[in-house]
């Protein structure tokens, strides 16, 4: 037993920045563990073997290793700014979009941001990438947020990673057109939430195996 949960994070990963926004936003006590992805302490990886942040042990040993599963946990027990919905009805509506964005989108944006990896021009896979952002963009058009004309779960889950997709070429996303995603994306990157979960913490110190 522990008495706080234990999260090891990396600062710059998507998956592990939408989970320290919910964990922030839930106001949950942790000790935060950041480490560097080079150097994985063994301790994360004997809780989670797969060796990816976000990691968040759980005061009875429970592992929670999948950052959409975080977001979740952390929300279902202090959702202050009703980011689930009444009757979790944005959390229902998010399944979709988040499922979306963590499969197809990430695979193209994965491709775009290491094209010299692969074998089509990073043009092509900015092109498959785009597919997801012209569909947010869409709804972006029509209300606020993606779900609705206030932030909910869905918007944080979704946002480090349009991010990532922006800073490859910002030149070029800020004149590709789709101007109610980068609305809604300048707001985001410039709200207190993001600010705080961006900010540096030192590397937690072990002893190497």
């Amino acid at each position: 037993m522990i008495s706080v949960p234990i999260f090891y994070s990396f600062r710059r990963c998507p998956y592990a920045i939408r989970a320290r926004m919910a964990l922030i936003k839930s106001g949950i006590a942790l000790e935060h563990r950041e480490i560097l992805l080079k150097n994985k302490p063994p301790s994360m990886l004997e809780a989670s073997p797969k060796g990816t942040v976000p990691v968040l042990i759980l005061e009875d040993g429970a592992v929670l290793d999948e950052s959409w599963e975080i977001m979740q946990w952390a929300v279902s027990r202090n959702d202050p700014d009703n980011w689930l919905g009444e009757d979790q009805i944005y959390l229902d509506q998010a399944h979709a979009l988040v499922d979306r964005c963590d499969g197809e989108f990430k695979s193209a944006l994965d491709h775009y941001k290491y094209a010299d990896r692969y074998p089509l021009t990073q043009e092509k896979y900015r092109d498959q990438g785009m597919a997801f952002l012209k569909q947010l963009n869409q709804r972006l058009a029509q209300q606020q947020d993606l779900l609705a004309d206030r932030i909910t779960i869905a918007d944080i889950a979704i946002m480090p990673f349009v991010r990532q997709f922006a800073n490859v070429d910002l030149t070029w996303f800020n004149q590709c057109g789709l101007n109610h995603l980068s609305r809604w994306l300048n707001l985001l990157t410039h709200s207190r939430l993001f600010e705080t979960a961006m900010q540096k913490h030192p590397l937690w110190q072990f002893e190497s195996a």
